[in-house]
This record gives structure tokens, sequence and C-alpha cells, in this order.
């Protein structure tokens, strides 16, 4: 029997791994962090201007049960970082990090002694957005390289 004759061009293969990375690329549910400026850039890159729903990040969640992105946005000092380590021991597996801004990133222009000189000190980091505060279109750039991580071929686009 001809399985083409049959079923016609209804048919899609594919590995399994590829489907659930496909799915998983456009579904991103972040999880903000915000401690500071960066925090409102974030509502720009989540308003109607900018947007990020139309790559895949649109279910904003402020549960780390929930979430799969943590963003993290702002100074971070070292009476915070126990529970920024506790929010992302609690999200699943897979997750992924992002430092937005230069004070998640490296510190910022705070190099003293309670603030930590970027996030990667405490867990780890899958992208770094620079700036201070970064723009909007920056944040939804780091997304679309988690995007390229997530499903680095594209194998069903």
């Amino acid at each position: 029997m001809d399985l083409g004759k049959f079923f016609g061009d209804t048919i899609l293969t594919t590995r399994m791994k590829d489907l659930v990375n496909w799915g998983r690329k456009y579904s991103l549910w972040p999880m903000p962090y915000g401690t500071a400026c960066c925090a409102i850039e974030f509502m720009g890159a989540v308003s109607a201007m900018h947007d990020i729903s139309r790559f895949g990040a649109e279910v904003v969640r402020f549960s780390p049960r929930q979430s799969d992105l943590l963003l993290v946005m702002g100074t971070i000092n070292y009476k915070q970082a126990p529970v920024l380590k506790k929010i992302y021991e609690q999200m699943c597996e897979p997750k992924w990090v992002v430092a937005v801004g230069a004070c998640a990133s490296s510190g910022g222009f705070y190099d003293n002694y309670s603030v930590i000189q970027g996030i990667d000190e405490v867990i780890p980091v899958h992208v770094y957005v620079p700036g201070c505060p970064p723009r909007p279109e920056q944040i939804m750039d780091a997304v679309i390289k988690i995007q390229k991580m997530i499903d680095p071929k594209g194998a069903l686009d």
C-alpha cells in the first residue's frame, strides 16, 4: 500500500526532540525579577508598542514553578543573592536566565562591598543584555537568542 497516495501531504515526519524544542521555543514563560530601572524597560517590552508576545514569551508569570525564563533586571546585592538562587532552584528544567542591564551583568557602576558584580556569581546566565537601562528591543533580542539556543537548527520553521 502506498501511504503517500492514502495520506497525501497530511503527514509530517520529524524527531520528537525537534518537535518538543519547537514547542518550547515559541512558548517561553518569562519571570521578571526586577529590582531597578531595567524592570521599567521590561514593561515597555511587554507593552503594545513592542509586544514581546510576538516572539512567544507572552505568558509572564510571577511564580518560579510556572516559568522557564528568568529575566534578572537591576542591581542584586549580597542580601538578595540567596533569594535569587532559591528562585532559580525552584524553576523546572529546562530553564534559561537573562541578565538584563549593566547592573545584573556586571554590577554596573555600583563597585562596592554590597553589590554582586554580575549575577553569574550566583546562578548561570545564558544571555547578557548590555545597557543602562537597555532598550526594549534589546530585551526582545535576548528572547530571540534564547530561542536559537533551544532550537539551533530551526528544524520545523
